[in-house]
């Protein structure tokens, strides 16, 4: 997961919010698009939750999640807060094979993907396996059996960059013998990482993120 920085709320949705009774499934196609581009602009067009770049040539190529389920929390279904961009989490596929917003359903999550109080991406840990994990005892169960992200797919994905970005960062290591140039380069390393080409994030972008975090607080002790 990546921390996620919202954007401003589409017109539509203030409009369509500002008309008592008002309820999501009440969006015309339209809003409801806008709403879409607006989720995928500030994520980068990574899925919310297990970082898959979102297909913008498949349809349905995205669900609109609601953080906080309509059923439980109807108050909350037009607030933008409680939205954000899903992939399709293999809707239609049996359960053991569904992730994600599709696999999460109504359940309920304690990691915010907002709030810096902590910050959703210093709970979570991955490995060379591939694994995503948290040392949070509850955390890592919704990782688990809420959103299923250690499906074998996943991992698969995970442990490419995890891999890739380790044997990249050690080749490169090895010629840098100066710790202060070593430390700069895995912090660009870093940054590009983060960094968007055409408003997208790379796929999995954050397990090359907490590799790169790992050696840079290994080069500053």
């Amino acid at each position: 997961m990546k921390q996620i920085n919202k954007i401003q709320e589409p017109n539509s949705l203030v409009q369509h919010r500002a008309n008592p009774p008002a309820f999501y499934n009440g969006l015309s196609q339209a809003a409801k698009e806008e709403l879409r581009q607006n989720l995928l602009s500030e994520q980068g067009h990574i899925c919310c939750y297990c970082m898959k770049r979102i297909p913008e040539s498949t349809n349905p190529y995205m669900k609109v999640e609601h953080y906080k389920c309509q059923d439980y929390y109807p108050d909350l279904q037009l607030t933008y807060s409680n939205l954000f961009g899903a992939c399709c989490g293999g809707e239609g596929k049996p359960k053991k094979l569904q992730t994600c917003d599709t696999q999460k359903g109504n359940q309920l999550l304690t990691i915010n993907l907002l709030t810096n109080a902590p910050n959703c991406e210093t709970l979570l840990r991955y490995n060379a396996n591939g694994e995503i994990g948290s040392d949070n005892d509850e955390i890592d169960k919704q990782l688990n059996e809420i959103l299923n992200l250690n499906m074998q797919t996943l991992k698969d994905g995970r442990r490419e960059v995890y891999l890739g970005v380790q044997k990249e960062v050690e080749a490169k290591s090895r010629q840098i013998g100066n710790k202060q140039l070593r430390l700069k380069y895995f912090q660009q390393e870093k940054e590009k990482w983060l960094n968007r080409t055409d408003n997208k994030h790379r796929q999995f972008c954050m397990v090359a993120v907490y590799y790169l975090n790992k050696k840079i607080r290994k080069n500053q002790n």
